[in-house]
């Protein structure tokens, strides 16, 4: 063998290597959207946090109580293209810290963890987008930290925990009347304590089966069913979480820590530019956004047709241009 030949391979590798750097720097900027993630110290939780795109900020919280970001990709990820998108697993959901002491988990601690983040990442304005349970967290951020946004989105969310119970109340009454008293009777009966003992903590698949498919499913989607949807593999979120916030009486009554959110008549002091979107079937029903629409001086309320509580999912391409045109590219 060529004595040689060892560095003549190191140097064609060397070339092979410059020559692949200088392809990527002559690609066009905007077509590589790198990942960056990590974990904030927020008031002694770790947050988990993921950012990609490229621009201003735009933060998303989620909803559940007790989901995680997962399930707003990749319907959001487009609007990469524009902004900073940055998604958060609040405190004691997806892969953020969970707590011992359950009683920590409220909307005005993750209101704090929330602002916790944006000073960790150096952010200075934000524009926060809420989805669900995550449009209540960024009302209460607006409310406390509304000098460190530049932009609010309320999705498919409410503002009033009596409220929605109404609404929950008239969603029962529409139910057909078996599953209505199935539903009722497993209520009545109590939804945790049963089975074996990794059971016992989460509803049974019978009421999740009932309540998130039977009974929810046609206020989650309208135009575009997820095929994938399963209302038990639904069930996989931080419980201890869900029943501290939510409560533990079934999914048609907020009786949790959540009763407490009454937002509506300081709803008038946000001054900041809002857009409000709902489904015309979604389950935090748009009469629920429209009040909103109305306390918020100057903001703007979308209701994307034949859609559900997943709204950018049923019409991903007109929820995407709501976003854009609100915010500017």
């Amino acid at each position: 063998m060529n004595k040689f030949y060892p560095l003549l391979v190191l140097v064609m590798l060397l070339l092979s290597a410059r020559n692949a750097d200088a392809q990527a720097a002559e690609s066009p900027a905007g077509s590589v959207y790198a990942i960056r993630e990590g974990y904030v110290d927020a008031n002694g939780v770790m947050i988990y946090y993921r950012i990609c795109g490229h621009g201003k900020p735009l933060v998303t919280v989620h909803g559940g109580p007790g989901a995680s970001h997962d399930y707003f990709l990749p319907y959001l990820t487009p609007l990469a293209r524009h902004y900073q998108l940055v998604f958060i697993d609040e405190r004691g959901s997806g892969r953020s810290q969970t707590l011992e002491d359950v009683s920590a988990y409220t909307v005005e601690n993750m209101v704090e963890d929330v602002e916790a983040v944006r000073q960790a990442l150096g952010f200075g304005q934000i524009s926060l987008l809420g989805h669900s349970y995550g449009g209540v967290l960024a009302q209460a951020y607006a409310l406390k930290y509304q000098k460190n946004l530049s932009r609010l989105i309320l999705a498919s969310t409410f503002s009033s925990t009596k409220a929605i119970n109404e609404v929950f109340v008239r969603m029962k009454e529409k139910m057909p009347a078996e599953l209505r008293d199935r539903i009722n009777k497993m209520e009545s009966e109590g939804l945790y304590g049963h089975g074996k003992d990794y059971q016992k903590n989460r509803y049974t698949t019978e009421y999740m089966t009932a309540a998130w498919g039977d009974g929810y499913f046609p206020y989650i989607y309208r135009n575009r069913p997820d095929p994938n949807y399963d209302p038990v593999d639904n069930g996989k979120m931080s419980w201890d979480l869900y029943r501290e916030m939510w409560g533990s009486h079934g999914e048609f009554v907020i009786d949790g820590n959540l009763k407490s959110v009454e937002y509506t008549d300081r709803l008038a002091t946000i001054k900041v530019p809002t857009l409000i979107l709902v489904g015309d079937h979604d389950e935090s029903d748009p009469s629920l956004s429209q009040v909103m629409h109305e306390k918020i001086a100057g903001s703007k309320l979308v209701i994307l047709p034949e859609s559900g509580h997943m709204t950018f999912v049923d019409q991903p391409g007109m929820f995407e241009k709501a976003v854009e045109d609100f915010l500017g590219k």
